[in-house]
């Protein structure tokens, strides 16, 4: 009895835990994202594009596509994959964004990695975080484990919760990397535009409690 009674409130939990997903990609155009890209002389639209209800990136040069709105307390679902065909390599998901160009192209933030079997580790970009019985390389904390991606070409998913000064982020629904004490818990949303060709289908995000 105590173990349904227990799973239950588990259940409960969970269903009050969250609240309606809102997708930040429609599928179609760029409404509620803006753009910064390193180099003035090219046009957000020759890196960025949208076919097939697939959002395309081209890899080069440098730069975000960056939500206009501000999160904070939420579950963020991406799906993406490398240009198949083409070589993967390296793209991520910035949270808390805020002060533009930090950092060469990129906006004080944190980025969940996603780059060619590095996909989970943490980069600190301007802010600070700790991963527990782990030692920083430079910017970068290390994910737990091998890579769980799938081959290059193939849909993956990246799962990043934000609760208060806390992410934790799972690939393909595999726990990778955990951090507490963020100097932040708040801001914009980005997805890189940083080296190889990389495709995004989804970005979802749901608010939690």
């Amino acid at each position: 009895m105590v173990g349904k009674f227990a799973a239950a409130l588990l259940v409960f939990a969970t269903f009050v835990d969250a609240g309606e997903t809102e997708p930040l990609f429609n599928g179609k155009d760029f409404e509620g994202w803006t753009f910064d890209v390193l180099d003035p002389a090219v046009k957000p639209e020759a890196v960025w594009s949208v076919s097939d209800g697939i959002l395309i990136c081209k890899g080069r040069p440098p730069g975000v596509m960056r939500t206009m709105k501000e999160y904070s307390n939420y579950e963020l679902r991406v799906e993406w994959r490398w240009a198949p065909g083409a070589k993967p390599g390296n793209s991520g998901v910035l949270v808390h964004a805020s002060k533009p160009r930090e950092m060469f192209a990129w906006p004080k933030s944190i980025e969940v990695q996603l780059a060619h079997e590095n996909a989970g580790d943490f980069w600190t970009i301007g802010e600070a975080l700790t991963v527990a019985d782990s030692t920083p390389q430079g910017r970068r904390w290390w994910k737990k484990g091998g890579s769980n991606e799938n081959p290059p070409g193939e849909w993956n998913t990246v799962r990043i919760r934000c609760a208060g000064k806390t992410v934790k982020v799972w690939i393909n629904d595999k726990l990778m990397n955990e951090a507490t004490g963020l100097s932040t818990d708040t801001g914009a949303i980005c997805l890189q535009s940083e080296l190889g060709a990389v495709h995004f289908r989804k970005v979802a995000l749901t608010p939690i409690k």
